[in-house]
């Protein structure tokens, strides 16, 4: 952001889950989320300052740690040997005509690649089972679900 950074929600803003907010002048913006603060920014490359992860880290981060919890929970619960789960992500536009197993044919796609590393002396029905459960974790299914979004100005 340029000059001074804000610090405090601005004025007139209604409680939220997430409120965001930054200068019109460039891509760095404010996060509060509850009681956390955190920065959001695209990289220099992109003509940002590179304060914070870009939107679409946020959005691979809202995934991984999403699928290491419920996996991890669901490990838990059946009280097998699960000694810690790693998920490393990745996002990229693809052409629709190269995805064999997407339904759109036409224009661009977006890619996440989700791989998770499972540690523990698991049996391969168990790693099989928490692989299904990755799949299941709720930012996964309202990633892959129809999503409304409603936008207002205010």
């Amino acid at each position: 952001m340029s000059g001074a950074q804000v610090r405090e929600i601005p004025e007139g803003i209604e409680a939220a889950n997430v409120i965001v907010w930054g200068e019109a002048g460039g891509f760095a913006q404010q996060i509060v989320a509850g009681p956390h603060r955190l920065a959001a920014d695209e990289p220099e490359s992109v003509g940002g300052t590179g304060t914070g992860p870009s939107p679409y880290d946020f959005l691979l981060a809202a995934l991984g740690s999403c699928t290491s919890m419920t996996v991890a929970m669901y490990a838990r619960r059946k009280g097998w040997p699960l000694e810690r789960v790693t998920v490393a992500l990745r996002h990229s536009k693809i052409h629709a005509a190269d995805c064999a197993e997407c339904e759109t044919k036409e224009g661009m796609l977006d890619r996440i690649e989700r791989d998770v590393r499972l540690d523990g002396p698991l049996t391969a029905e168990q790693r099989a089972r928490l692989l299904e459960i990755a799949n299941k974790c709720p930012v996964h299914r309202t990633l892959t679900s129809e999503i409304n979004i409603r936008t207002r100005i205010i």
